[in-house]
C-alpha cells in the first residue's frame, strides 16, 4: 500500500530507493502521490466567482491552450468564461515534464514530407519553430517566474543505426527549417551525460525547459487580471446550439455564449461525439528523486539539459528547475493504478539503466496524468460541424503545441487573419473504433517495448 501525503505539505516523504521501486521488492512506501510541481505551485482550491447567466465566450478546460486562449480573448474585449472539471491545472498543464520543444518531435523531416508534400511539411515546420519562440517570448513579455531556460536536448541514440538515422534527420532540419544541431559520439557522450547506454545523440540547443506549474499559475493570474472569469469543479453535461449561438449545461444551470472552445485534451470526455470520436487518452507518469549530492549530480548531466531517446516507447528525463533532483518520465503502466508500485517499477527500471549508480537514491514523488493522442498524431485546430471551436491532440508534446494553439484559436475566434494555423486544414481524422482505441493502448505499447528490447 502507498502512505499518501497532504499535496499542499511542505514536508518531503521518505519515498523509497530506486532499487526496490524497480524491483516491486517492497508493498509498503511512503511517497506523495501528486506532481512534484504542486509543492510549490499546487492548482488552485478556489473559491471560484458566482457563475454568469452570459458571456461573449465559454472555454471549457483551463490548462494551458484554455488560458492562453482566454488571456487574447480577454485583452480584445470579450467577456470570457473559463471552465473545468477539476481545479483550474488539475490536468496535463501541472502534469507534465516541463520539456519544451519545437513541437516538430513526431516525425523524421523525410517522413513529413513522404506524408504531406514539401510544401506544407515546411510550413508545418516552420510553425513548429513558432511554437517554441512563442512561449519563450510570452514568458518574458507576460513577466511569469516559471524557471525558463533554453538548456538545450540531448535525444541519445538506442542503437547505433539510430544515430546514423538521427544524423540525417537533423540534416534535413537544418535544410528545410534552418534549425541548428549538432551530433554527439558515444565516444564524447560523457560531455552531456554520464551513461554508457546511448550510442551517441542529438543535440538541439534551442530547446527549453520550465516549472509547468509555476508557468500554469502565471497564465492563470494574468487571465483573471484582464477581466476573465475562470470556475472551477464545473463539470460540463453537453452542449447544444441555436440561432442565437450555444448553451454550456452544467448540473444545475447553464450558460449562454456567442462562441465556445472547446481545449480539454487529454481530459476530453462527454463533451459531444465529435471529440470523443477523435481523441484518445493515454496515460503518462513520472517520477522524482530525493535531491543528489552535487558533486554526482553534476557528473550525471553536466549541462542541466533535458533529455530523451529512440526508443518507440520513450522515457524522458531532466533536472528539477532548482534543485538537484531527478525528474523521470514516460509511459504509464497501464495495467496497474497510481496507488500501485507496478505503476512506477518500470520507470525505476530504465533509469537505474541509464544511471546504475543511483540504486540507493529515495524516490519521494510518483504521479501520472492523461494526454490526448490523435489517429494521425498530429495536433487539430479549427471548428467542429456544429461551429464549435477546438485546439487538442499534442501528443505528449503539449506545452509549447498548447500555449500556440491556445493564441490562434483565439485570433480566429476574433476573426483576425494572423490566427490562420497551417494545420488549420488538416483533416481531423476520427476512427468507427474509436471505443476500443483505449483498451487496446496497452497490447500496442507492450508489443512496442518487446520490439524496442529486440532492437526491431
Amino acid at each position: 500500500m502507498a502512505i499518501f501525503v497532504d499535496p499542499h505539505s511542505k514536508s518531503e516523504p521518505i519515498g523509497i530507493r530506486l532499487s526496490e521501486l524497480s524491483e516491486g521488492r517492497t508493498k509498503y512506501w511512503s511517497t506523495q502521490a501528486v506532481p512534484y510541481w504542486w509543492r510549490d505551485a499546487p492548482p488552485s482550491p478556489g473559491p471560484w466567482p458566482e457563475p454568469v447567466k452570459k458571456a461573449d465566450v465559454v472555454i471549457v478546460g483551463a490548462g494551458y491552450t484554455g488560458l492562453s486562449a482566454a488571456l487574447v480573448l480577454a485583452r480584445a474585449g470579450r467577456h470570457v468564461v473559463v471552465v473545468d472539471s477539476f481545479a483550474p491545472g488539475f490536468g496535463a498543464s501541472t502534469r507534465n515534464g516541463g520539456q519544451i520543444g519545437s513541437g516538430n518531435q513526431k516525425f523524421r523531416v523525410k517522413t513529413l514530407i513522404e506524408m504531406k508534400g514539401e510544401r506544407k511539411a515546411v510550413e508545418l515546420l516552420h510553425e513548429g519553430i513558432e511554437m517554441l519562440d512563442g512561449i519563450d517570448a510570452l514568458i518574458e513579455r507576460e513577466k511569469i517566474d516559471c524557471s525558463f531556460v533554453r538548456c538545450g536536448r540531448f535525444r541519445g541514440a538506442m542503437r547505433a543505426e539510430h544515430y546514423e538515422a538521427m544524423a540525417r534527420d537533423m540534416e534535413d532540419l537544418k535544410r528545410y527549417a534552418g534549425v541548428e544541431s549538432c551530433m554527439i559520439s558515444r565516444r564524447e557522450q560523457h560531455t552531456e551525460i554520464a551513461t554508457e547506454l546511448f550510442h551517441g545523440g542529438s543535440l538541439l540547443p534551442g530547446d527549453a525547459s520550465l516549472h509547468p506549474g509555476k508557468y500554469h499559475a502565471g497564465l492563470l493570474n494574468r487571465v483573471i487580471e484582464a477581466g476573465g472569469a475562470v470556475h472551477g469543479n464545473m463539470p460540463v453535461r453537453s452542449i447544444s446550439s441555436d440561432r442565437a449561438g450555444y448553451t454550456v449545461h452544467f448540473e444545475r444551470f447553464s450558460i449562454q455564449a456567442r462562441d465556445v472552445l472547446v481545449a480539454t485534451n487529454g481530459y476530453t470526455k462527454n463533451i459531444g461525439a465529435f471529440f470523443r470520436k477523435r481523441i484518445v487518452p493515454i496515460r503518462s507518469a513520472q517520477i522524482t528523486t530525493e535531491v543528489i549530492a552535487p558533486e554526482i549530480f553534476q557528473r550525471l548531466m553536466p549541462n542541466r539539459r533535458v533529455f530523451g531517446n529512440t526508443n518507440r516507447v520513450f522515457f524522458y528525463f531532466r533536472p528539477a528547475p532548482d534543485e538537484d533532483r531527478l525528474i523521470w518520465g514516460g509511459r504509464s503502466n497501464h495495467f496497474a493504478r497510481d496507488s500501485v508500485l507496478a505503476a512506477y517499477s518500470h520507470l525505476a527500471r530504465d533509469l537505474l539503466r541509464t544511471f546504475p549508480m543511483l540504486g540507493d537514491i529515495r524516490v519521494p514523488y510518483a504521479w501520472s496524468g492523461l494526454i490526448g493522442y490523435t489517429f494521425d498524431e498530429f495536433p487539430h485546430l479549427g471548428r467542429s460541424p456544429e461551429g464549435v471551436y477546438y485546439a487538442m491532440g499534442y501528443c505528449g508534446t503539449g506545452v509549447s503545441r498548447s500555449t500556440h494553439f491556445g493564441r490562434k484559436i483565439a485570433l480566429q475566434i476574433l476573426g483576425k487573419t494572423e490566427g490562420q494555423s497551417a494545420f488549420n486544414d488538416l483533416v481531423f481524422p476520427s476512427h468507427q473504433f474509436q471505443a476500443f482505441a483505449k483498451p487496446a493502448v496497452p497490447i500496442v505499447e507492450t508489443w512496442y517495448r518487446l520490439r524496442d528490447a529486440a532492437g526491431l
